[in-house]
C-alpha cells in the first residue's frame, strides 16, 4: 500500500554517506527530498585506495545516486554544483543558475585535503578524496613504472619513488596496498625492470602510524610496513613538495613524481559560502541535535560539520560518523513534523579498523575496542566494508576483485585507461630517450 508524501520539504546537499543516509531515513518516513551532488553518484570512500592500487575497479566503489533512490518515488535526484546557501530562506544556487529551497535544509557536502599551507601540496601532490583522485594515482602509478620500463635511466630521477604524507588509515592503506602491488604484482609484471629499486616513504610528524589505534597496533602495523618494504619517517613533515622531489622538515630531499597526500581534511569549499559560523578545520558548528544555530531548519552532517562528543571535543571524520550523523538529522526532522522535540545526536561506536596489507589488518571493535590483528582482522575487515557497500553487485564484484587478487596476486583492473590525466614531463631524461631511438614513438 502506496502511503502519501507528507506536505513539506527537504533539500539535502551532498551525496556521501551522510547525505544519503538522510536522504534514505527521510524517504522510509515519505518526506519529500531533493538530492543534489556535482556527481550523479555515490563515492564508498574507505576503498578508494584499493581503486588506485588497482585491487578494484571505479564501479566497484561507486554506484548511482539514483540507482539508490530508484525505489523511493519521494527522492528527486539532481546533478548540479551548489556556489551558494542562504540559510535564512534555506536555499541552494547551483552554478548553472538554479536554485532550490526547502522547508530544512541538510548541508552534507563533505571534506576536501587540508595541505596546510605547505607549499607546492595543492599542485603536485594527489590527495585520495574522490573517485578522481584514485583513478589518477592509479594512472600515475602505472604511468611511472611504464615510463621507467622504457627508459630506465629514469630511476635515476626516483621514478619508483613513492611518498606519501600522513600515517593515518588512509596513509597506512594506501602504503600497504602499493607495497603488495609493488612485491606481488609489478615484480611478475616487468621483466627488464629492476623493480627492486622502488620505494615506499610514508611520512608523518606523529611517532606512530594509525596514531587512534592501541599501542599494539601501532606495533604490528609498523612491523607490517616495513616487512614490505615501506620506509618510516616519523617525526617528519612535508616542508614544500616540488615537481620532481618532496623536501622535508629536516633538510633531506626524497625525488619522486607520486605523492599522495593523506595529510588531513576541511570542510568542502561550499562551507565558506554557506554565511554560517566556522570552526576547525573550517567545518560548520553545530549544537547537539546537528542544527546550526540561530538557523533552526538548517542542519549540517558529516564532514562539513564539527560535531561534539561526550567528551566535548568533535567526532573524527568517519564514514560511520557520516552516515548515522545524516540519519539523525532526518530522525529529527520527522520528529519535528510529529510535533515532537529534536534529540540529541548519539553515535553508536562500532569501533575503527585498518587494512595494512595482504593478510594483515587491525580492528579495535565496539566502544570498549576489543583488539584483533591479523588473519581475523583481515577477515573482519572484508566482512564490514562488504556489507557497507551499497548494492549487492558491488559486493558480489568486489569479493570477486579481492579472491582473484589474493589467490592469484594479480590486479584485474591494472590497465593504463586514463593514459593523459597522469602524464608526466621528465625534462632532458624523455629527450635523451627520444635522441636515441629508443623512445616509443
Amino acid at each position: 500500500m502506496a502511503h502519501a508524501a507528507r506536505d513539506t520539504s527537504v533539500v539535502v546537499v551532498g551525496g556521501g554517506f551522510a547525505g544519503v543516509g538522510c536522504a534514505k531515513a527521510l524517504a522510509k518516513a515519505h518526506v519529500p527530498v531533493t538530492l543534489i551532488d556535482q556527481h550523479n553518484y555515490h563515492t564508498f570512500q574507505p576503498m578508494l585506495y584499493q581503486v588506485a592500487t588497482a585491487q578494484l575497479a571505479s564501479s566497484d566503489v561507486a554506484r548511482s545516486l539514483r540507482g539508490i533512490f530508484r525505489k523511493d518515488q519521494t527522492v528527486a535526484v539532481k546533478m548540479a554544483e551548489v556556489t551558494d546557501v542562504d540559510p535564512a530562506t534555506r536555499t541552494v544556487r547551483c552554478a548553472d543558475g538554479s536554485s532550490f529551497s526547502g522547508d530544512y535544509l541538510v548541508l552534507a557536502m563533505g571534506s576536501r585535503a587540508n595541505y596546510f599551507d605547505t607549499p607546492g601540496a595543492a599542485e603536485h601532490t594527489i590527495a585520495l578524496y574522490a573517485l578522481d583522485d584514485a583513478q589518477r594515482l592509479r594512472t600515475r602509478i602505472l604511468e611511472v613504472f611504464e615510463d621507467a620500463d622504457r627508459n630506465p635511466q629514469l630511476l635515476d630521477k626516483g621514478a619508483l619513488n613513492f611518498v606519501i604524507i600522513g600515517a593515518g588509515a588512509t596513509g597506512v592503506e594506501t602504503a600497504g596496498a602499493l607495497a603488495d602491488l609493488i612485491n606481488e604484482v609489478m615484480v611478475g609484471r616487468y621483466h627488464d625492470l629492476d623493480v627492486g629499486r622502488a620505494e615506499i616513504h610514508l611520512i608523518d610528524p606523529g611517532q606512530v602510524v594509525l596514531g587512534p589505534f592501541s599501542d599494539k597496533a601501532h606495533e604490528y602495523a609498523s612491523k607490517v610496513l616495513r616487512a614490505g618494504g615501506v620506509k618510516l619517517r616519523l617525526g617528519l613533515t612535508a616542508k614544500a613538495i616540488e615537481p620532481d622531489r618532496v623536501v622535508l622538515s629536516d633538510g633531506s630531499e626524497i625525488l619522486t613524481r607520486t605523492v599522495v597526500w593523506a595529510g588531513g581534511l576541511q570542510a568542502a569549499s561550499l562551507a565558506g559560502h554557506a554565511g554560517l559560523p566556522q570552526g576547525r578545520g573550517g567545518r560548520l558548528d553545530v549544537s547537539t541535535d546537528l542544527t546550526v544555530d540561530g538557523h533552526p531548519g538548517v542542519y549540517a552532517v558529516g564532514d562539513v560539520a564539527n560535531i561534539a562528543g561526550p567528551d566535548g571535543r568533535p567526532f573524527p571524520q568517519l564514514g560511520s560518523v557520516a552516515l548515522q550523523a545524516g540519519q539523525w538529522a532526518a530522525k529529527n526532522i520527522v520528529a519535528d513534523l510529529d510535533g515532537h522535540g529534536p534529540e540529541p545526536f548519539k553515535y553508536h561506536d562500532k569501533g575503527i579498523m585498518a587494512m595494512i596489507g595482504r593478510n594483515a589488518a587491525v580492528a579495535e571493535m565496539g566502544e570498549h575496542r576489543h583488539e584483533l590483528h591479523g588473519g581475523i582482522a583481515f577477515a573482519a575487515w572484508l566482512g564490514v566494508h562488504a556489507y557497507l557497500l551499497t548494492g549487492v553487485r558491488q559486493r558480489i564484484d568486489a569479493f570477486v576483485s579481492w579472491g582473484w587478487d589474493y589467490f592469484s596476486k594479480s590486479r584485474s583492473s591494472g590497465i593504463l585507461d586514463r593514459p593523459d590525466s597522469a602524464q608526466i614531463d621528465w625534462g632532458e631524461d624523455e629527450d635523451d630517450e627520444d635522441d636515441e631511438g629508443t623512445g616509443a614513438g
